[in-house]
């Protein structure tokens, strides 16, 4: 039995609801206990979207029995059986269409049951080829015109095309090196996806969005289960759970700071940075297509250090006074930041990577930016 006020149970950490430990909503026709993010979308789910609060709501005798008989761990069970690996599950983190359209496959499409599959039941995750019209970004204008995308399992690429009918594609993009992650706000739409890459021993950022949230979802993890595809082949002796952190992920943080150039001399200037795993990147503008610069953090026993403060005699010409100094085998990196909030968060990301140990890959990047450099 799961908790619910009026059934007077104590109420265990909840294992169905993605945004918040303490769901104070319950969906009558499911028997689930969801929170208010949730609940929203429940209530636009169709033949199961009777939705009531927990201590604002009238609860007929029948819903509660019907609650008790069913619950979270239950429905969980039933609704995710067979969730494949690859597929994203989003938490409380995440935005808002992850987090409706992980709801709908789930109880509207139910297509992680077991009876989905016992059916004949195809994800549609799982092509051979996909193939669709995204609306992209232009590198130089910054219009949103629509391109054609085709993303094959078999060669593990994702190739798009400036015209629907061209036979040559603009860019050729292997899976393994690619990078998904919704940016609803840095994009300025609700279904908004950043696709980085490397190209060139540069990261490459391409921003798309589709009017249809499934859409734009199942291209997301479409592209995940390609990937997991490759992983399988390339690392034939890995694990589900080893592989599933080597897909797509989100930024470990992105924001303004301030920098100076190499010589420490220079004026202070604004610019966008986003912290990839070991890459610090940053940008003029958070939607430009190639990064004006790269600090790759090592590991501490290699040199590596991230602390508050600017060296001594440091001009600070920026209105932003709170410094952070990254040391890196090659030379220091001097950032400022807006608030010593910001300063502190900063620096507990970058010292969280600098204390992780470095995979042969990890190693082979950091060489790999030392002979760059």
């Amino acid at each position: 039995m799961d908790w619910h006020p009026l059934l007077g149970v104590s109420p265990p950490p909840p294992a169905f609801c993605p945004v918040l430990p303490d769901p104070e909503w319950g969906s009558c026709s499911l028997g689930v206990f969801i929170c208010l993010g949730c609940s929203g979308i429940h209530r636009n789910l169709p033949n199961v979207g009777k939705v009531k609060s927990v201590t604002l709501s009238r609860w007929e005798d029948s819903e509660v029995k019907f609650m008790a008989e069913n619950g979270n761990k239950t429905m969980k069970a039933k609704y995710e059986a067979v969730v494949p690996v690859y597929y994203y599950k989003p938490s409380h983190k995440d935005c808002q269409v992850l987090r409706e359209q992980w709801i709908r496959a789930k109880y509207e499409r139910k297509e992680f049951t077991e009876e989905f599959v016992e059916t004949g039941g195809k994800l549609p995750y799982e092509q051979e080829m996909r193939e669709g019209q995204l609306m992209k970004r232009g590198r130089d204008n910054g219009q949103f015109l629509s391109r054609r995308f085709v993303l094959f399992e078999r060669d593990g690429t994702l190739k798009y095309y400036t015209k629907h009918d061209s036979k040559v594609p603009k860019a050729v993009i292997k899976v393994d090196t690619i990078n998904a992650t919704f940016q609803p706000e840095k994009i300025g739409n609700p279904n908004g996806l950043q696709i980085t890459y490397r190209k060139d021993y540069c990261t490459r950022n391409i921003f798309l969005y589709h009017e249809s949230s499934k859409e734009i979802v199942d291209w997301f993890n479409s592209v995940r289960a390609v990937q997991f595809h490759y992983m399988k082949v390339a690392f034939p002796g890995a694990s589900d759970a080893e592989l599933k952190p080597r897909l797509t992920r989100n930024f470990l943080k992105e924001g303004y700071m301030e920098k100076t150039g190499p010589r420490q001399t220079e004026g202070f200037k604004k610019r966008w940075f986003t912290l990839d795993r070991r890459l610090l990147m940053y940008f003029k503008d958070p939607l430009d297509a190639f990064a004006k610069g790269e600090v790759y953090l090592g590991h501490r026993d290699l040199g590596y250090s991230a602390k508050a403060g600017l060296p001594a005699g440091t001009h600070c010409n920026g209105a932003w006074q709170h410094g952070i100094t990254i040391e890196t085998p090659d030379r220091n990196f001097l950032f400022t930041c807006e608030s010593e909030a910001e300063q502190q968060d900063w620096l507990t990301h970058f010292n969280a990577v600098i204390a992780t140990s470095m995979s042969p890959q990890e190693y082979s990047m950091e060489a790999l930016f030392k002979r760059k450099h």
